[in-house]
């Protein structure tokens, strides 16, 4: 392998492949990242063997094909202590990689490519295209409710709901919910899929609201092929099924609260300041036309603000993890907030009277 490519457009590829690499590796392979230059085209590849992630790079002078691995994370420091405009120039010497640049001059080492590992999903039983910054924005909208080595192994990780005309994104940790919805053709029967905790993330890394074109979903039994960019990524699924989520959505709250959405986060955020660090719980008391928002902690300080809202539901309060309120809050974009409770001692539905597509379940707390 021999080959010029300029500081830029190495650098971006690099690091989004470089993010699939974890620090610490049972395997020294993993560590690497499996370069391919063939065709004019560089490939460079990096995988956890549960995540693979691909970028492709043509803006690159090659003199000789080959293919090599390389320390994921001493090549990228390399490419960003480089001033701006500089010109790599990587050679393969044996088992080294020489990597030239004006005056600075290193090898790294590298691992045999045969040992690199290959994450090869089946042949795709449902494939579909969907607008890039519309997946982008289902995942910003649900993945924060993920939870975080659960032992039930679904609520790690995103479901992915396929129906006659709607792509739908759910994700629970138990505590918490989120669900939104885009009407989009699916052929074929109703499917179901749980994407994994990181899986979700690189997918996230790969797109957002800004993003141009198509994603090309592959979904197989055990694995997503996802296409986007010049990126590609392969995650294994989540073998298990997940729960009937819509037992947790509440319906029929007869008291209503809106209020607007930025004024309540900020008054959430100063209050939970003196929240219990360990159980960071608020009570929430709503009476006609207002919202006080009161927080204490084992040290006796307290907090209290007052916001005005849209009530009439009768006097009512409620406690919850303010933590779970503020994700909540912080994903949503409108001006308004809406919240849909029972009594104090059930879930309650936030939900953004400009976005009829998203839902979101927070169950309450003892204060």
């Amino acid at each position: 392998m021999k080959l010029s490519i300029s500081r830029e457009a190495l650098l971006d590829p690099l690091q989004l492949v470089a993010g699939v690499v974890e620090r610490r590796q049972t395997l020294p392979i993993l560590s690497n990242l499996l370069l391919v230059a063939e065709e004019g085209v560089l490939t460079i590849t990096g995988t956890d063997q549960e995540v693979e992630l691909s970028a492709t790079v043509t803006d690159v002078e090659i003199d000789e094909s080959g293919e090599l691995t390389v320390p994921a994370r001493k090549l990228m420091d390399i490419c960003k202590s480089l001033a701006g405009g500089a010109t790599l120039k990587l050679t393969q010497e044996s088992s080294r990689l020489s990597v030239v640049s004006g005056e600075f001059r290193s090898h790294l080492a590298t691992l045999p490519t045969i040992d690199f590992p290959n994450v090869e999903p089946e042949t795709g039983a449902v494939a579909l295209e969907v607008p890039a910054a519309i997946l982008g924005s289902l995942l910003d909208k649900t993945s924060f409710a993920m939870a975080q080595q659960d032992v039930r192994l679904f609520f790690n990780g995103v479901l992915v709901e396929l129906e006659q005309g709607v792509i739908r994104l759910v994700a629970t940790n138990g505590q918490r919910l989120a669900t939104s919805f885009v009407e989009h053709e699916v052929r074929g029967d109703n499917q179901r899929f749980i994407v994994p905790r990181k899986g979700v993330h690189e997918l996230m890394r790969l797109l957002n609201e800004d993003s141009e074109g198509d994603a090309k979903l592959q979904f197989s039994s055990n694995h997503l092929r996802a296409e986007a960019a010049n990126a590609v990524l392969v995650t294994k699924l989540i073998d298990g099924s997940y729960p009937d989520y819509t037992r947790a959505i509440p319906s029929g709250g007869d008291k209503i609260m809106v209020g607007n959405r930025s004024d309540i986060r900020e008054a959430l955020n100063r209050t939970s300041i003196l929240s219990n660090e360990m159980y960071r719980n608020v009570r929430l008391q709503m009476d006609a036309g207002k919202l006080d928002i009161h927080a204490n902690n084992p040290l006796q300080e307290e907090a209290d603000e007052t916001v005005s809202v849209e009530y009439d539901g009768g006097a009512l309060e409620i406690g919850f993890n303010v933590g779970y309120l503020l994700d909540v809050l912080s994903t949503m974009r409108g001006d308004k907030l809406k919240i849909e409770f029972i009594d104090d001692s059930s879930a309650c539905l936030l939900t953004d009277p400009d976005d009829r597509n998203t839902s979101y379940v927070v169950s309450p707390m003892m204060v």
